[in-house]
């Protein structure tokens, strides 16, 4: 199986159309200028270099803006440059990612020239009351409609869906969940709400008007999200935002988040919380006093298992007075 790299190229909040109000992708992304064609190769040309795998799979990502809301011949240029790491296979795809109101078959017809494969949409929520709360600008009604309109013409789906909007609860967000496996995406990425500086929910947070979920709040909300997906086989890529200089502790001075669900290891808060939960439940379905468990599990998921600072192994023998032995075996699954 080969293994798959991406080379990020972030086109910051260039060509959307909306300023939502959690938004500033300047300072998630951590770039202000305009990006060139000669911006693309280059950061090809570093990536290549540095990916040390020979058997590989490399895709070309455009994250950061609505892509296909760029102008056209800006949008053309930025594709165009990928095409001879395309042709000369050092590239094997390209992803974008966009609004669902900024899809239709011309967009199509020519991100399908261009050899995209992945089309990611932010729906962010399919609930109409919450995306016009957060002056989002499209409704749930065009997610589905372009979802649709993404798998008829051949590409890969994804979706990227928040927790903790304004105004949303979650049964709000298991709804939105609910109505994303309907439209069959392969991949799914799901991001607690932060409160980012230059936001207008930056000042909602500061006028008392917004009170953003805790970390705590946020893993309950997330983990319930990401079962319902893994029960339909929907592979989640990502839960919370990638750290990185801006996206980081609020205490820090480079830190452009405010407040919110921040934590380094989001994801892993999540799927340790799953497994707590699971084995939970079996000591439960034991009708005795439990005093050990012993898990065989697969490598991959020891650190899960363990939990963030061995965080399980500390609830379960302070809680339930049980003692936790874990043993690896390659012939478990990984889950």
């Amino acid at each position: 199986m080969k293994k798959e790299y991406i080379i990020p190229i972030f086109v910051p909040h260039l060509g959307c159309p909306n300023n939502c109000t959690f938004c500033n992708q300047k300072r998630i992304s951590g770039q202000t200028k305009m990006v060139t064609a000669k911006d693309v190769k280059d950061t090809i040309e570093y990536y290549l270099k540095n990916f040390k795998d020979n058997h590989k799979y490399v895709e070309v990502a455009f994250f950061g803006g609505s892509f296909t809301a760029i102008e056209k011949e800006k949008q053309e240029e930025l594709l165009e440059a990928v095409q001879e790491y395309i042709q000369s296979k050092l590239v094997n795809s390209i992803r974008i990612s966009t609004r669902p109101d900024c899809i239709d078959k011309e967009i199509l017809k020519r991100m399908k020239k261009y050899h995209v494969k992945t089309i990611e949409l932010g729906v962010q929520s399919t609930n109409n009351y919450i995306l016009q709360r957060c002056k989002r600008g499209h409704t749930g009604e065009d997610a589905k409609k372009a979802s649709k309109m993404i798998r008829m013409h051949g590409f890969i789906l994804g979706h990227q869906m928040m927790v903790g909007l304004p105004e949303s609860t979650k049964q709000d967000e298991i709804n939105t969940a609910k109505e994303l496996i309907k439209l069959k995406p392969k991949i799914v990425r799901i991001y607690p709400v932060l409160v980012i500086k230059d936001t207008e929910l930056a000042e909602e947070y500061a006028n008392g008007t917004y009170t953003p979920l805790t970390v705590g709040q946020a893993v309950e909300r997330c983990k319930d999200i990401v079962d319902l997906f893994n029960r339909n086989k929907i592979n989640v890529i990502r839960i919370g935002l990638q750290n990185t200089e801006e996206i980081s502790d609020p205490k820090s001075e480079k830190s452009s988040v405010v407040a919110g669900p921040y934590h380094p290891a989001f994801r892993q808060l999540v799927e340790s919380s799953m497994w707590y939960d699971s084995i939970v439940n079996k000591i439960k379905e034991v009708n005795a006093k439990v005093k050990k468990v012993k898990i065989i599990a697969n490598d991959i998921n020891i650190n899960n298992i363990i939990g963030h600072k061995k965080e399980n192994i500390t609830k379960l023998k302070d809680i339930y007075d049980v003692d936790v032995v874990i043993e690896k075996s390659d012939k478990i699954k990984p889950r």
